[in-house]
């Protein structure tokens, strides 16, 4: 889980680089290359090796991960764009929240008080890291970063459940096909369009993330949401040093303390142990 967090930022900070350079390879861009670049991956690596591509058609609970991975991919990407990496950041990062409840829900997930408190603890950090000065007013990209963080909880809820029955590469595999559908008009345009570099490198940015998606999906087969969407909390952290190294950005000894903040509660989250309310109730039912 922690490699996933490192690539996931490492193409971030990527994306970013490559929308500066050439203002064309915007979200919906990055949305096609995403979800193309990961389906061809999986295709190569894994169609001998667990991929079952008629799943994607034949399972409801696949098909909705699917759906609702690509529409959370697409909301944070369009968010980034409309609200500044900031403002999206803090609200998509409240997702560890809706997943934990999710997962008390349907998988019977519970976490215990004090993992509640330092959930509450690290996002709070994270409003503190990112979220000075920021303008408090509630437009439609707020609703729609909520929606994408909400979506973001569901899909990680999904991969526990789904790792029962499906290989890791065809539950990443209904997210990539999503995307990519999902994009593909808005984005074909644009992506033809890109200079040779731009393609180039926004394809090794689609292998970065796949590989990320990947490992993450995997991580949850062993990780209940609460551990594994908290290490998940370290990915702004871990972009904004990047964002300081290749970009020249700079934080205030507040925001910094923010951060301290949510590493410690990160820490004291994936030290807690979530408990069963129905130890012998398999999820797979």
């Amino acid at each position: 889980m922690l490699g996933s967090v490192v690539l996931f930022a490492v193409n971030a900070l990527l994306i970013k680089g490559i929308s500066l350079a050439v203002p064309a390879a915007d979200g919906w861009v990055a949305s096609l290359f995403r979800g193309a670049v990961g389906m061809a991956i999986v295709w190569i690596a894994f169609r001998k090796r667990g991929f079952e591509p008629r799943h994607l058609c034949t399972r409801p609970l696949l098909i909705f991960r699917g759906l609702l991975g690509g529409f959370g991919i697409l909301a944070f990407y369009l968010t980034v764009v409309h609200l500044g990496a900031g403002r999206a950041a803090i609200i998509n990062l409240s997702y560890p929240i809706f997943g934990s409840l999710f997962a008390a829900a349907f998988l019977k997930e519970v976490p215990p008080l004090r993992a509640w408190l330092w959930m509450t603890a690290g996002f709070a950090g994270l409003v503190i890291f990112l979220g000075g000065g920021l303008d408090l007013t509630i437009g439609g990209y707020d609703l729609l970063a909520v929606a994408g963080a909400v979506a973001a909880g569901g899909v990680v809820t999904l991969i526990r459940q789904l790792r029962h029955t499906e290989h890791t590469s065809t539950i990443y595999a209904s997210q990539c096909a999503a995307s990519a559908l999902f994009a593909a008009g808005p984005a074909a345009g644009p992506s033809l369009g890109l200079p040779t570099g731009a393609f180039l490198l926004m394809t090794v940015a689609g292998i970065i993330v796949a590989v990320a998606q990947l490992a993450m999906t995997h991580a949850y087969r062993s990780l209940s949401v609460a551990r594994g969407s908290s290490l998940q909390m370290l990915l702004p952290l871990l972009t904004a040093v990047g964002g300081y190294l290749c970009f020249g950005e700079t934080f205030t000894s507040v925001e910094i303390g923010g951060a301290a903040l949510t590493l410690v509660a990160t820490w004291q989250v994936i030290t807690s142990r979530s408990r069963r309310v129905s130890p012998e109730s398999s999820p797979a039912t």
